[in-house]
Formats: structure tokens, C-alpha cells, sequence
């Protein structure tokens, strides 16, 4: 009769500037399946860990946000197939964070694989719905074009793992911005598989940085980090102290924030433009008219 093998756990890593470190501060937590049965072990991150993953993503800013919105498209899109490719992965994930059935989780994923597809084809089309060529009354042009904010961070949704995450990321990445995010605390299986999935495609370094950890503890140092132009605190929706606070910390350097709603979104919603444009400057040139 054969031995039975012993399990071997787990112990996931962040993902920073296209790599896998360990926490700086050596702390890990544990996770748990929907029934409480132990899964794998989580990297804590750290104050330091943060400032990592935002000068990441300032590095890598200037290289992605300087790359056509076609080529931007392309790469969201090699994403979701990749996803594709490991759906089951992706389906066993889900099932052990959310719970339900396999066909549940399954549809999730589903989801979440059209919604990036859904983004990258907006991709080289935002701009001119966003932009304009505004009417003036003189010899001139005058033309504005959305322009990506910079870096941003993000506290993911803490319920939807997988679905809700994609849709937080997606946009913000599409646009040209780099980004910084913290998954969901008690469910972040999804979300290490799909930074797996970030570093196996043709994503850049650093243009994702993902973080498993306390939003509560983690989301105070991002909004109040000097270098970060923009939040999106979903991740704490319903939470209202906690969102005013984030809301305070951000603005001693102007950040722009997207604010917390009540209660978490449907995520099976087709999302809205503003899910791209909130992080989005707003450029205007006058050129004179030539004879």
C-alpha cells in the first residue's frame, strides 16, 4: 500500500516590480476556506513594503504611460487569456475564498476574463469619447485629450475576490496608469493567482504591484504616501470612518479619490466610463490655424 504524501503548504509572496518578494517584516498570516479549514499562508505586508511597491510602480509609469493604447488593449487582453488557460485554477480559488458551487465559481471567472476583455477594447477608443476638439472663437484649435493620472492605489474589494478585483485594476491599468493594490485580507487566493498570471503575460514590471495585507493597516500609508496621485478606496465600502480618514490622509497632496460607496457595487454590472476617466487628467492644446 502506498504512503500517503504529506501536504505541502503554502506560502504565498507579494508581487512587486514584476517579482515576488517576501514581506519585509517576515509576517505572514494564514488563510482560511469558506469553512475555516486552513489553506495557505498570506505575506503580511509592511509599511516598507508599500513605499517598495509605489517606487515600482513610479518607475515603471513613465515606460506604460508612454505606450499607444492599442498596445495597451493588447496586453489586457493576453491577459485574459491566460486566465483563460487557467481557469481552473482560477475556479478552485474562488470556490475556496467565496464558497458556493463550482458552477458559481466558474461563472466568476468567467466574468471577470469579459471584463478585461471588455476594457481592452476600449482601450484606443477612450480617448475619443473623453477628449474633444472644443469650438473657440478665434484663429485657433483647441483640442483636449485625457492623459493618465499617474499612480494610483488601490484597496480591492474585500468580498468579491476575483471579479471585483479585475474590475478595480482594469481600469486603472488600461488608462496608463501603474497601480498599487491591496487584495482582499481574508480572500486573497484569487488575487495571487492572478498576479501569477501578471507575471507570466506581458505586463511590465511594476505596473501592478499587489499586496496581501489589512487594508485597514496598509490603506492609511498609501493615502498619505507623497508619490501616489490618485486612490480608489472601494475596498472599504460601508466603512464610513475608515473612508473619511483615507478620504483626509489624501489630501495633503490633492490625490484624487474614489470614494467608498455604502455597500459593495454589483460587480456583474457592465461598469460605467467614469470607471476609467476618474483617473484621468485632462490635457488642452491651442495650436493656430495655418493659412
Amino acid at each position: 500500500m502506498a504512503a500517503s504524501r504529506l501536504e505541502v503548504r503554502k506560502t504565498y509572496k507579494l508581487y512587486i516590480g514584476g517579482a515576488f518578494p517576501r514581506s519585509e517584516s517576515g509576517h505572514s498570516y494564514e488563510v482560511h476556506d469558506s469553512k475555516g479549514k486552513f489553506v495557505a499562508n498570506a505575506a503580511k505586508a509592511s509599511r516598507k513594503d508599500v513605499r517598495d511597491a509605489v517606487v515600482a510602480a513610479r518607475k515603471a509609469f513613465p515606460g506604460w504611460a508612454g505606450r499607444t493604447a492599442y498596445n495597451r488593449g493588447q496586453i489586457l487582453y493576453r491577459i485574459a487569456e491566460v486566465m483563460e488557460d487557467r481557469r481552473p485554477q482560477f475556479v478552485q480559488a474562488v470556490q475556496q475564498s467565496e464558497g458556493g458551487s463550482a458552477a458559481q465559481a466558474g461563472r466568476q471567472v468567467d466574468e471577470a476574463i469579459d471584463r478585461l476583455v471588455w476594457y481592452a477594447g476600449w482601450a484606443d477608443k477612450l480617448a475619443q469619447v473623453a477628449g474633444n476638439a472644443n469650438p473657440v472663437a478665434g484663429p485657433f484649435f483647441n483640442h483636449s485629450a485625457p492623459e493618465p493620472t499617474g499612480v494610483v492605489g488601490v484597496l480591492a474589494p474585500q468580498s468579491s475576490s476575483l471579479l471585483g478585483l479585475v474590475s478595480v485594476v482594469a481600469p486603472v491599468v488600461v488608462t496608463g496608469n501603474t497601480t498599487v493594490v491591496v487584495s482582499s485580507y481574508s480572500r486573497p487566493l484569487p488575487a495571487v493567482t492572478f498576479a501569477e498570471v501578471l507575471a507570466t503575460s506581458d505586463v511590465p514590471g511594476g505596473v501592478v504591484n499587489l499586496l496581501t495585507g489589512d487594508a485597514a493597516t496598509l490603506g492609511p500609508w498609501l493615502a498619505a504616501h507623497m508619490d501616489v496621485n490618485a486612490i480608489d478606496v472601494t475596498g472599504v465600502a460601508g466603512d464610513l470612518d475608515t473612508a473619511t480618514a483615507l478620504e483626509v490622509a489624501a489630501a495633503d497632496n490633492l490625490k484624487r479619490v474614489r470614494r467608498a460607496p455604502a455597500a459593495e457595487p454589483d460587480w456583474t454590472a457592465v461598469p460605467a466610463l467614469t470607471t476609467m476617466t476618474d483617473f484621468l487628467e485632462t490635457k488642452t492644446v491651442w495650436h493656430p490655424i495655418g493659412v
